[in-house]
Order: C-alpha cells, then sequence, then structure tokens
C-alpha cells in the first residue's frame, strides 16, 4: 500500500511535469531535491517499509518521462488512487503535495497555463 501511494505520488509530479508536453531538466532536477529533503522524511507507517518507498516517486517519475504517457491520465490516476485511499492524505502530506507540485512547475520558467490549470485541480482535490 505504502509502495502504492509513492507510485502514485511519482504519476502525480510526472503530470505537473508533462501538463506542458514536455518535461524540462530543471523540473526533474528540482522533484530529485524535493524528494531527498522533503519525501525521504515522511512517516506514514509505524515500521520502516516507508523509509525507501519515497525513492519511488522519482523512479515511477522517470519511467513515464521515457514513455511520454499522458499527463492528464497519469493525473486521473492519482486522482483515482486518492479517492479509494482517503487517510493515507492527512493535512501534512496535501501540504507537502502542493509545495513538491508548485516547486516542479515554477522551477522552469514560471507556471504556464496548462500547469496552473493542472495545480489549480489538485488544490481542489486536496481540499475534498
Amino acid at each position: 500500500m505504502i509502495l502504492e501511494f509513492y507510485q502514485n505520488i511519482g504519476k502525480l509530479f510526472y503530470a505537473i511535469a508533462a501538463a506542458d508536453k514536455k518535461v524540462h531538466p530543471t523540473e526533474l532536477s528540482k522533484l530529485k531535491g524535493l524528494v531527498k529533503e522533503k519525501w525521504l522524511d515522511v512517516d506514514l507507517t509505524e515500521n520502516d517499509e516507508s523509509k525507501d518507498a519515497a525513492k519511488h516517486i522519482e523512479i515511477v517519475f522517470d519511467r513515464l518521462k521515457n514513455k511520454a504517457l499522458d499527463a492528464e491520465t497519469c493525473f486521473e490516476d492519482f486522482l483515482t488512487f486518492k479517492k479509494n485511499h482517503p487517510s493515507l492524505f492527512t493535512a501534512d502530506v496535501k501540504m507537502l503535495i502542493m509545495k513538491t507540485a508548485n516547486g516542479i512547475a515554477t522551477s522552469f520558467s514560471g507556471l504556464n497555463k496548462s500547469e496552473l490549470i493542472m495545480l489549480a485541480k489538485l488544490d481542489i482535490e486536496l481540499k475534498n
């Protein structure tokens, strides 16, 4: 379950980066930095399973980038997972998701329209 959580977070962050149809190296670099700085410390369970699981955010992101999958499909996959597992999405996790998504979106020449729309949808979904 924890691994699936991080895989879906990776899908979400890929969707944010790919919203404009291109994943820029600065977006990937920003993601890797934020995973290292913030996500490795997220503790979703009482055991050690989640310690290395956060690395799957990057693994999934890289895999999706190499396949050039549709951003909207990945975003919808994340939303489905969130709706099916609401207990994993604490207030702190939601805040970290938004902070990371914004960081990725603004890392390459600010926000564009596609990213802005996806971030707005994400913000609404995380408030539900």
